[in-house]
């Protein structure tokens, strides 16, 4: 009459352990699931139903109940229809409870009593700890890479049903290992000139300083985007766990294979709200920040993005977490992405004034979607111009992604056994510790904040990139003028509806 089986549910991009619960008893036939089900996991009466008629299992005529026992947030989805329908079959006796002790049951069931794969199938099968995972047969690929203890595939529920009864052994699956692959990424050899912008791209990745590339359209901004994430140390073990498991979150199409490289997000500029920062009304699920989490997000035509889908950048960007909330509950998703955003300087994207075509408002109204705090967010601000003939036309080519993603790891590596984070991540008081300026440096920064030129997060960031610069000369010990130079240099200002920002 009660049965109690184990399963998981979505959570963002985390799997949440639960127990669903059974009961069948008197009283008029009816089927109700309690205990905060979504939208997915109250249809489930109906596949259930029709998948344990398809494999010739009985239908209870009497009072059905599940519960969903675990946390508070709001939970389900058709990954729960499995477990469901195993507690009916243990709740009328067609199962032994021992025949489901220390199994979990995580699928989707189709109306023909097949199994199939549900969205987050890794969090979901990694949710559940040290117990048998039964996953649909087409699931077995994502699943493993969940590091789950076994994994047992099966293809249907009848069969499913004669293996837990002892009748037939468990059905042979192979389970690939998974494997760690290095895509394929464009090379900075390609780049003609922009020698400003490639000493910047190397200084964001070395650092993991936020850039934004202003100029005309074929000044190669997006060629040089597309570049960064070559530039970049490979993914740690932790790190790529953590891309495969927000990607099988996200329901993007998963196998075996683990990617070391780091991931690369280029959204459109119509995504919304939820498509950029994550969420949703049932079922909570991660954004353009999670998916570029430990890797690149790169904005192309930044002022085409929505302004409010821009601002809600400006906290994941600090604190490099998205926090969301909801009426049952609240989560926190990953989003420490290295920002590169591109834009043209008016609409009509003519860099000279004397071709520009736009009228002083539309290019106010352009301008003015980049927020003051917004821009305060980038590190960089590197104003490109299109190369000349002589720099498109030359044969050679310049430094490969290679060469340059060496000094980068060296910087890495340095910076991690120094303060034990990238320089972007430094507080301010680690800054006078592991960043003291000489006095002239000082003097110069001094003077930017006196004349209102450079805000108080600007001074920092500033300070950041100085020490990222030294980093990459080898240069120890207090930061010199040279750096700082560099650094402002680096900060071209930028005329918004809002003032110039320097």
């Amino acid at each position: 009459m009660f049965a109690a089986v184990t399963s998981s549910t979505l959570l963002a991009t985390m799997g949440s352990p639960i127990v669903v619960e059974a009961h069948v008893g008197q009283g008029i036939p009816a089927f109700t699931v309690v205990g905060l089900p979504d939208e997915g996991c109250r249809e489930s009466r109906d596949r259930v139903r029709a998948a344990m008629l398809s494999s010739d299992l009985a239908w209870p005529t009497k009072r059905v109940t599940i519960n969903l026992a675990g946390a508070g947030e709001r939970r389900g989805g058709a990954g729960l229809d499995l477990a469901i329908a195993v507690g009916l079959l243990v709740a009328t006796g067609v199962l032994s409870q021992e025949a489901v002790e220390g199994k979990a049951f995580v699928a989707e069931l189709g109306l023909d009593g097949s199994l199939r794969p549900t969205a987050g199938m890794a969090p979901l099968a990694s949710a559940v700890g040290d117990h048998e995972v039964v996953v649909a047969a087409t699931a077995v690929a994502e699943a493993s890479l969940a590091r789950a203890p076994r994994l047992r595939p099966v293809h249907t529920l009848k069969q499913l049903v004669e293996v837990l009864k002892a009748e037939e052994a468990w059905p042979h699956v192979a389970v690939p290992e998974p494997q760690v692959v290095i895509d394929e990424i464009a090379d900075m050899a390609d780049v003609r000139g922009q020698e400003m912008a490639r000493l910047a791209l190397e200084v964001a990745a070395a650092g993991f300083h936020h850039v934004l590339l202003m100029g005309p359209p074929g000044a190669g901004k997006s060629m040089l985007a597309r570049r960064l994430p070559g530039l970049l140390p490979r993914l740690t073990d932790d790190q790529a766990f953590r891309v495969a498991m927000a990607r099988s979150a996200a329901g993007m199409p998963m196998s075996a294979v683990i990617a070391s490289s780091a991931p690369y997000r280029a959204p459109h500029h119509t995504v919304s709200m939820i498509g950029m920062v994550g969420g949703g009304s049932s079922q909570l699920r991660p954004g353009e920040l999670t998916l570029a989490s430990d890797g690149v997000l790169f904005l192309d035509e930044m002022g085409e993005f929505a302004p409010t889908v821009l601002d809600a950048l400006r906290q994941p960007l600090e604190e490099g977490v998205v926090r969301l909330s909801r009426a049952n509950g609240s989560v926190t998703m990953p989003a420490k992405c290295l920002l590169i955003a591109a834009t043209n300087p008016c609409p009509c994207g003519v860099s000279s004034p004397l071709a520009c075509t736009c009228t002083p408002i539309a290019k106010q109204r352009y301008l003015r979607r980049f927020s003051g705090p917004l821009l305060d967010r980038f590190d960089l601000r590197v104003e490109l111009q299109r190369p000349s003939t002589t720099e498109l036309t030359s044969r050679s080519k310049g430094e490969c992604s290679e060469a340059i993603a060496e000094r980068v790891k060296r910087v890495h590596e340095m910076c991690l056994a120094r303060q034990g984070c990238v320089n972007s991540s430094l507080s301010a008081d680690a800054l006078e510790e592991v960043a003291p300026l000489q006095e002239d440096a000082l003097n110069i920064l001094r003077a930017r904040l006196d004349e209102g030129r450079l805000t108080g997060r600007g001074y920092h960031r500033v300070r950041r990139v100085a020490r990222t610069l030294a980093d990459l000369n080898q240069c120890d010990g207090p930061i010199s003028s040279e750096w700082v130079h560099l650094a402002l240099s680096m900060r071209a200002k930028l005329h918004t509806g809002h003032g110039e920002m320097r």
